[in-house]
This record gives structure tokens, C-alpha cells and sequence, in this order.
């Protein structure tokens, strides 16, 4: 399950409110917490987020 924290850093993201390589470190830092469908979904969001 998504945190409340990982949801708001997520909608940061969606505005663009981290460079990418900010939201990727970001990612990197707690990702060990999450599920791999949560890592691929979260991966997917940022990918998009950035094109």
C-alpha cells in the first residue's frame, strides 16, 4: 500500500515540481519499502510525467 507521503511526493512529480533526476533519486530512496507492482506503477508515473 502507497503511503500518504509517497502519494504527495508523487503528485510533485506529476507537476513537475522535481527534476528528473531528483524524482529518480527520490524513487531510489525508498523503493526498498515498496512492492515491485508498486515500483513499476510508480516508474511508469514518473516516466510519463517527464516525456
Amino acid at each position: 500500500m502507497i503511503t500518504k507521503e509517497v502519494r504527495q511526493w508523487l503528485q510533485k512529480v506529476e507537476r513537475k515540481q522535481y527534476s528528473y533526476e531528483d524524482a529518480m533519486y527520490e524513487f531510489m530512496r525508498f523503493s526498498s519499502f515498496l512492492t515491485r507492482e508498486e515500483m513499476k506503477m510508480i516508474k511508469q508515473k514518473i516516466e510519463e510525467s517527464y516525456k
